[in-house]
């Protein structure tokens, strides 16, 4: 049986990350609570495919949107920080990533893909998914998919915004609009 996780502490991590500005460094949950940040932590399967760069340019592409939010994103694979390194080098015509504004992080030991619940034993890979954390450190947002479907920018974005909130979010609300 699956174990909950949203409402709990979302596990503690530091891992290797190539950072936005391309080099090498540590990203860690710890330190994003210190600084009061929300977290967008989100999985993929592996770089140099199809659907990923997809979300993760997407994801980039709108980064002012979650810094306003006082938001740091995180994106994770099992791979190493050097295959990160060769996709960010590469350019996106070249279905590279290009710059980024955020880090990728390197799970090689799966330690942290199998505490969020994520990853494929069989593989060595982590199925899609995405968590967002308060600046307490409390998981109050899950989702996890197959590795064909790309996530939405907007629905993250819109779920933070309404997890930011503190009331009660009914169907279908969006920013602006009221809380019950």
């Amino acid at each position: 049986m699956a174990e909950r996780m949203v409402a709990k502490q979302a596990p503690r991590f530091e891992m290797e990350a190539v950072l936005a500005n391309k080099e090498f460094g540590k990203v860690s949950l710890e330190e994003l609570m210190k600084e009061d940040k929300w977290t967008v932590l989100f999985f993929y399967p592996m770089d140099f495919t199809h659907v990923c760069p997809t979300e993760i340019t997407a994801l980039s592409d709108r980064y002012d949107e979650f810094e306003d939010l006082d938001t740091e994103v995180i994106g994770v694979s099992t791979d190493t920080i050097h295959t990160h390194l060769a996709w960010i080098k590469t350019s996106r015509d070249d279905n590279g990533l290009g710059d980024l504004a955020y880090p990728l992080a390197a799970d090689t030991n799966h330690k942290v893909s199998e505490q969020y619940g994520v990853l494929v034993e069989e593989e060595g890979v982590a199925l899609r998914g995405l968590f967002i954390i308060s600046p307490e450190g409390e998981l109050q947002y899950q989702v996890v998919t197959h590795n064909n479907i790309g996530r939405d920018v907007d629905e993250t974005l819109r779920v933070l915004q309404a997890l930011q909130t503190g009331g009660l979010c009914p169907a279908n609300w969006k920013p602006g609009q009221e809380t019950l």
